[in-house]
C-alpha cells in the first residue's frame, strides 16, 4: 500500500503492477548556483546579457482581466496627464454596468449616519415617542434552562458579626488626670546621637541588592568624573593658544 497525497497521485499516475511503487527522487541539496565561484557567476551574467537564451513563446491558460492603467504607468505619467484625467472623470464620469449582488440584503433599520445627520428637534421627538407610547417586542424566547440551584443546600452563608451584633456605642472614660502640679524638669542638654549606622540585613537578596546599589553609585561618581575631566580637556584644547 503507498501512501502518497493527493497532488502526488495527480503527478504521478498509478503503476500497472501494486506491488512494485514508483520511486521519487527527492533532492533536499542547495542549488548550484549557490556554491558557484565569483568568476563564474559574473561570466554567466554577461553572457545572458549579451545572447540571452530565447525561450519559448509564454503559453496562458487563463484569460487576461482588463485593469486599466497599471500603477507603474500611472505613477510615471506627468503632473499634468492626471489634472486632465481627474477633470474627465468629473465632468464625464465612467458608466459602470450595474452592480450584481448574490447575498440577498438585510433589513437593519435606520443607519447610524441617517441619524446623525437627523435636526436635534426630529431626535427629541422620537424619544418623547418612545417614553409614551414605547415600541411593543415580541416577547424573548430563551433556548437555555435556568439553574435550579445556583447555591448547593449542603452551604451555609455565615454573615459577619459586624452584621448581626448591634449594640450601642460604648465610650470610655477620659484617664484620671495626676494630682498636684510636677517641678518643671530642668532643661539637660543631650549630646547628639551619631547617625545610626544600618545594621547589617539578615535577608540575602536584601543585602546582595543593596550591594548592587552602592556599586552603581560608585559606577556613575566614576563615569561623571571622566566625562567632566574628557569636556574639560576638548574645552582646553579648543581655546588653549597653540
Amino acid at each position: 500500500m503507498s501512501y502518497r497525497s493527493n497532488a502526488a497521485e495527480a503527478w504521478f499516475q498509478e503503476p500497472e503492477d501494486s506491488a512494485v511503487s514508483p520511486e521519487v527522487a527527492i533532492d533536499l541539496l542547495p542549488p548550484e548556483s549557490l556554491t558557484r565561484p565569483l568568476w563564474k557567476s559574473l561570466l554567466t551574467n554577461l553572457r545572458d546579457t549579451v545572447t540571452p537564451e530565447k525561450l519559448a513563446p509564454l503559453e496562458l491558460t487563463s484569460r487576461p482581466v482588463n485593469v486599466g492603467l497599471l500603477l507603474g504607468d500611472r505613477l510615471s505619467l506627468p503632473w499634468f496627464r492626471t489634472v486632465f484625467t481627474n477633470l474627465g472623470d468629473v465632468i464625464s464620469p465612467e458608466t459602470l454596468p450595474p452592480l450584481e449582488l448574490e447575498s440577498s440584503p438585510l433589513d437593519v433599520g435606520e443607519l447610524i449616519t441617517d441619524q446623525l445627520s437627523h435636526f436635534w428637534f426630529s431626535l427629541l421627538l422620537r424619544n418623547l415617542a418612545d417614553r409614551l407610547v414605547p415600541e411593543k417586542l415580541p416577547a424573548l424566547e430563551l433556548t437555555s434552562k435556568p439553574v435550579a440551584n445556583i447555591i448547593p443546600e449542603t452551604w451555609i452563608l455565615l454573615p459577619a458579626w459586624s452584621e448581626v451584633i448591634s449594640t450601642p456605642k460604648v465610650f470610655y472614660p477620659d484617664k484620671p488626670k495626676p494630682s498636684g502640679t510636677a517641678p518643671p524638669s530642668l532643661a539637660v542638654k543631650t549630646p547628639a546621637i551619631p547617625e545610626a549606622i544600618p545594621a547589617r540585613s539578615s535577608n540575602p537578596t536584601e543585602a546582595g541588592l543593596l550591594r548592587d546599589l552602592r556599586r552603581s553609585r560608585i559606577r556613575r561618581r566614576i563615569w561623571i568624573g571622566m566625562a567632566a575631566a574628557q569636556a574639560g580637556y576638548l574645552i582646553a584644547i579648543i581655546f588653549w593658544p597653540t
